[in-house]
Formats: structure tokens, sequence, C-alpha cells
């Protein structure tokens, strides 16, 4: 399951995330709230964990885009505010629940879980380029009716590729969105690894991966 938290203090956004992966979740971050509403045009969360104060956007603008703009994700605040015409406030906005700081880790977990078994009004849509088909919820990849066998790595880059084409998509970008530490893939070859390898098993796919110089990688039709 894929959460995006939401939250401008690094200390705790590091917790949450770190938290969160342990506990198997597929987690972005973001530490200002554009950068928020950046990732939700790109991807679709299954929940999210947003703090409402944040620099570019405060937490309850980035729950009211993603509900103008239909976003099925489940929202959870995080706020120290604890008045109830605040709390009214971010549920009118579109928020699911409201969790109040300083709070428990594990309170956090049995709320997003929560979260979870609520239905959610829509799915996550197929993204189909080609021959090629990648669900997000069930996290494969087909190639016709054919699944297509990815590492978790190659499907992190696929999938980016795939969500951005035709845009060109930087070193930098990948290595945030397929490692943990983004550092690690850009002091060496591992970015040049993995698409050498994604690149072998995309021939009968329809699409390709143009390198594009000195900007980054691009997916087009082949």
């Amino acid at each position: 399951m894929r959460v995006l938290v939401a939250e401008d203090d690094a200390g705790l956004r590091e917790v949450l995330v770190m938290g969160l992966e342990d506990h198997g979740y597929q987690v972005d971050a973001a530490e200002r709230g554009d950068e928020a509403i950046d990732l939700f045009k790109f991807y679709d969360y299954d929940v999210a964990v947003v703090d409402w104060r944040m620099p570019g956007a405060e937490g309850i603008e980035v729950v009211a885009w993603a509900r103008k703009h239909g976003k099925p994700t489940a929202i959870l605040m995080l706020t120290a505010r604890d008045a109830p015409p605040d709390r009214i406030r971010g549920l009118d906005a579109g928020a699911d629940d409201y969790l109040v700081k300083p709070f428990d880790f594990g309170e956090l977990l049995a709320r997003i879980r929560a979260l979870q078994r609520r239905p959610r009004g829509v799915d996550a849509p197929i993204i189909v380029h080609g021959a090629l088909a990648l669900d997000p919820i069930r996290h494969e990849v087909t190639v016709g009716d054919r699944p297509l066998g990815l590492t978790s790595t190659e499907y992190k880059i696929l999938e980016l590729l795939m969500r951005r084409s035709p845009a060109v998509v930087d070193r930098k970008a990948i290595a945030e969105h397929a490692w943990r530490d983004e550092t690690d893939p850009l002091g060496s070859n591992a970015i040049d690894v993995q698409l050498s390898r994604l690149r072998a098993k995309l021939p009968a796919s329809g699409v390709r991966i143009v390198t594009v110089r000195g900007a980054g990688y691009r997916l087009e039709e082949a």
C-alpha cells in the first residue's frame, strides 16, 4: 500500500517514513504542502498523512486540492489544533480522520488500518503505454496478458517513467522515488544498472526508455 507523508518537521517526518516502511508500507514524503500537491498529481495514494501547518501550502489546502481533483485517497490530518472548530474545518475540507500532536505511533498505525478498511469511491486507474500496463493496486506490470517479472526497484523506476511519460525524468527524481536513501544511487552507477536491466525486459512491450543527454530519461512508444 502506498502512503504519502506530508510533514515539515524533519525529525517527525523521518520517524513516520521509517516506521511506516518497517510495517510494509511504500512511502513518499514531502516537507512542503506544494510538494505534496505535486506528488498527488503523479501518484495514486491509498492513504495520506498530512500535517496542517506546512510552508508552500497548508495541509487543509492540500486536502481541498485532492478532493477537488477527485482523488479517492484516505486522508489523515496531523495537527496541534485540537479545538472543535479546527477539527470541523479539517473534516469539512475533505479529511477522513484527525490526529492531534503529540500522538502515539501505534495509534497512527491503527487509524491507517481503519482507513484502509473503509471503501473508497474509485480504484486507482491502470496506467497503459503501448502493450505495457501497470496496475498500482495489485503492484503488477503486464505485457499483453503476460506478467512482467520486475524487482521492486525496477517496478518503482518504471512506474515513475510511465506516470510522467512523455516528460523527461531526471536522475535525482529516480533516486528519490526508487531508493530509501536517494544519495546511495547518485554516487554510483546503480541507476544505470537498473535501467539497463529494465530495458532488457521491454522489447515486446511497444515502449522504450530513451536517454535524453544532460536531462534524464523518457518513456516513449517504440
